[in-house]
């Protein structure tokens, strides 16, 4: 039956990338082999060639799947939507305390897989712009859709409050994806890391108030107590 045929493929893909999921969690990206994910599903060399004719199409497809599991686009959507642009102050907290328990909920399994792909961005820029070529825009990380919508509502807020910021929105949304990385690794670090002086200390709902109080401060605005 060609139905129980393409769930029966669907199935066995899901498994593969589950087992590079838990592979590309527990090493860099960098030094994983195809060897790797063949020992954790279990699975012979023909029945993953069969499916995957290379190891970076397999990371494409779990680059699908973990930012298509875990979009905040509607989050930030009803954000802005209720939004007050004289009270803009308000909306940039609430945005940073979404990406908090965002941070929490995804948990720092997830995290190291994208730490580890930004370590591939790095050491191997070529082939992570191979990979990232294979995807739609629809398939394209959180974090992108985020800032494209932050810069358009700093951008009004600017305008429309006639403030005069220490930052072009450029440069301040460049200002918040370098925290976000860091906070993402501060994070990981601090829950993986069991040393003393490191555990525990770097808490997502800190850093990103933290990180709203510098980006209000920056546009000109008001930091909350």
């Amino acid at each position: 039956m060609p139905k129980v045929s393409e769930e029966y493929f669907e199935n066995k893909r899901k498994e593969i990338i589950n087992a590079a999921y838990k592979v590309c969690a527990s090493k860099p990206i960098t030094s994983v082999e195809m060897k790797d994910i063949i020992a954790q599903t279990g699975f012979s060399h023909g029945v993953i060639y069969r499916y995957y004719k290379d190891l970076d199409e397999i990371f494409k497809d779990l680059i699908i799947t973990i930012n298509s599991e875990n979009r905040i686009d509607d989050r930030l959507n009803e954000i802005i939507a209720k939004s007050d642009i004289k009270h803009w102050e308000k909306t940039v907290y609430e945005i940073c305390g979404m990406l908090a328990d965002y941070m929490k909920e995804v948990g720092t399994e997830m995290l190291k897989v994208s730490i580890y792909g930004d370590m591939l961005a790095m050491t191997d820029p070529g082939r992570a712009m191979r990979i990232s070529s294979r995807l739609g825009k629809d398939e394209l990380s959180p974090l992108l859709y985020a800032t494209e919508t932050m810069t358009e509502f700093l951008t009004k807020v600017v305008k429309v409050n006639k403030l005069n910021p220490a930052s072009s929105v450029d440069e301040i949304i460049q200002f918040f994806i370098i925290n976000y990385h860091g906070i993402e690794s501060g994070y990981v670090l601090s829950e993986c890391f069991k040393a003393e002086h490191i555990e525990g200390k770097y808490k997502p709902d800190d850093m990103y108030r933290n990180l709203a109080t510098a980006v209000v401060l920056m546009l000109g605005g008001k930091a909350m107590k």
